[in-house]
C-alpha cells in the first residue's frame, strides 16, 4: 500500500517497515494500535494537532499511551496557550481522518513537535497517513524530513499511574 507519506519516504530514500492491522472504528486509540502490531504503546507514536492561542496549529508527536501537555508545548511554541484541535476539524487542516493522521504528505506542513522519548527507540511506528497501516521507521530520520522540534511535550494521562 502506498500513502503520501509513504511516497515522500521513497523519494528520499529513506528506509522503513509498513506494519498492517485490522482497524476497529469503535476504538482508534494508539494503544490499541499498538497491541494490533504487537510493539509496546511507549514506541507508537500519534499525531495529534493543536492550535495556539494566535491561531497557529501544530502537530504534536507524542506515544500512544500519553496525552498532550498543552502547557509544554505552548512553552516549545512561544504561543501563550495550546489546545487540542475539535476532531471535526482535524480532516480539514490535515487531509487525514482521525487514526491517519501524520505530518507528512498532508493539505499542509505544519511545525512538528515531537515528544523526547521518540529518541529513546531504534525504530517507532506512527500512522502511515491512513488507518490499518504504520510504518515503522528510524527516529532521526523521521526527525529529520519532519523537521521536527524535539521537547518533552507528554505526560501521563489523566487517571494513570
Amino acid at each position: 500500500m502506498k500513502t503520501n507519506f509513504t511516497r515522500i519516504l521513497d523519494d528520499l530514500g529513506v528506509r522503513y517497515t509498513l506494519l498492517e492491522y485490522q482497524v476497529d472504528p469503535a476504538d482508534l486509540t494508539a494503544e490499541t494500535v499498538a497491541a494490533k502490531i504487537g510493539l509496546p504503546a511507549e514506541q507508537v507514536f500519534k499525531t495529534l494537532v493543536a492550535r495556539g492561542a494566535g491561531g497557529a496549529v501544530y502537530l504534536a508527536i507524542i506515544p500512544a499511551h500519553m496525552e498532550l501537555d498543552g502547557k509544554a508545548l505552548a512553552r516549545a511554541t512561544g504561543d501563550r496557550r495550546v489546545d487540542l484541535v475539535p476532531l471535526r476539524e482535524v480532516q480539514q487542516l490535515t487531509g487525514y481522518i482521525r487514526g491517519g493522521v501524520t505530518a507528512l504528505g498532508g493539505k499542509r506542513d505544519y511545525p512538528v513537535y515531537a515528544d523526547e522519548s521518540i529518541e529513546l527507540f531504534h525504530q517507532v511506528a506512527l500512522s502511515a497517513g491512513t488507518r490499518g497501516v504504520q510504518v515503522l521507521i528510524a527516529p532521526a530520520d523521521y526527525l529529520r524530513i519532519t523537521h521536527a522540534t524535539v521537547v518533552a511535550i507528554a505526560r501521563q494521562k489523566h487517571g494513570s499511574s
